[in-house]
């Protein structure tokens, strides 16, 4: 099963964050195979991190939960909040796996929650540069709750575009980067 999971940081904990960056990296190697897309999101300004993603298979909804809410900066208080949900992934692949690469242009996590109850969950728009791309989903897999894309964009505006607005109750876009050890 396919799980997607965004810790989003508390405010000023950025010196935590740095000051556990090994913990959370050796942490995160206990699931490289696991590991779909990783990495940090930013503020505006590009440098200041928000949140972290992480989209990982795992058994069920309760290892799930273990790697969310036993992840160093979770245990920490490095994170205000943990948004984690069943995933599909529309794609069939890892961000590795990405043609456009693991640098250059700008990327995005762009997060579509509350759909439309009425609406159908549409398969990833024709968008060349998406990264990842799936439904959030209930716990059992049957409810569509929202969509999540990680993209390449030229700015946020477009980056935005990747997903159909009138469909959902909000729509967060997050400057992302990909993830893992330097």
């Amino acid at each position: 099963m396919e799980f997607f999971c965004y810790h989003r940081d508390r405010a000023d904990s950025l010196a935590l964050r740095e000051r556990l960056r090994e913990e959370h990296w050796s942490y995160m190697d206990l699931f490289a195979r696991q590991l779909i897309a990783r990495g940090p999101t930013f503020a505006p300004d590009g440098e200041t991190p928000t949140g972290s993603v992480h989209i990982v298979d795992l058994p069920d909804p309760v290892a799930a939960r273990a790697f969310a809410f036993d992840e160093p900066n979770q245990q920490a208080g490095v994170y205000r909040d943990v948004l984690l949900r069943r995933w599909r992934n529309m794609l069939g692949r890892t961000m590795w796996d990405f043609p456009g690469g693991t640098s250059g242009g700008n990327r995005y996590l762009v997060l579509g929650l509350g759909p439309d109850p009425s609406a159908v969950p549409a398969g990833p728009p024709e968008h060349g540069e998406l990264i990842a791309y799936g439904p959030l989903l209930s716990d059992d897999g049957t409810a569509w709750l929202g969509t999540a894309a990680l993209l390449r964009a030229p700015d946020a505006t477009m980056a935005r575009a990747a997903l159909t607005a009138d469909l959902y109750a909000e729509v967060e876009v997050h400057g992302w980067e990909f993830g893992g050890r330097r």
